[in-house]
């Protein structure tokens, strides 16, 4: 079974840093893409990062220059360093696997989440 185990959300001022981890069993994690996801309150589902196998990753507008994904293949996990936080990055956030498209699309293939709350 497929099982990604989201951890690292909390309360965090604005303009605080967050580091979250999404921990990946079941697949093989080191050849996929990854891909996070958040659901802010009376919001669709917004993409914000996938990172593919090679490391490179590509970011929405939104979250770009302030949001770092990154992988450890050895440890099946995935990360996301988040930095100037911002009141409207409250929601819950996802990891997934696969790339951006399938990824988005396929809520079978996303974790539990972690709910991220930046408020002062």
């Amino acid at each position: 079974d497929v099982h990604l185990v989201t951890s690292g959300g909390t309360l965090v001022q604005p303009g605080g840093s967050l580091k979250l981890s999404c921990v990946a069993s079941g697949f093989s994690f080191s050849t996929e893409g990854m891909t996070w996801l958040r659901q802010a309150p009376g919001k669709e589902t917004e993409w914000i990062s996938t990172i593919y196998s090679t490391g490179v990753a590509i970011y929405a507008p939104s979250v770009k220059g302030r949001f770092t994904s990154s992988r450890d293949n050895a440890k099946n996990t995935l990360f996301l360093q988040m930095n100037s936080l911002e009141p409207e990055d409250t929601a819950l956030y996802i990891c997934a696997r696969g790339s951006k498209i399938l990824a988005s699309n396929n809520p079978s293939y996303w974790g539990q989440g972690t709910q991220v709350i930046v408020s002062s």
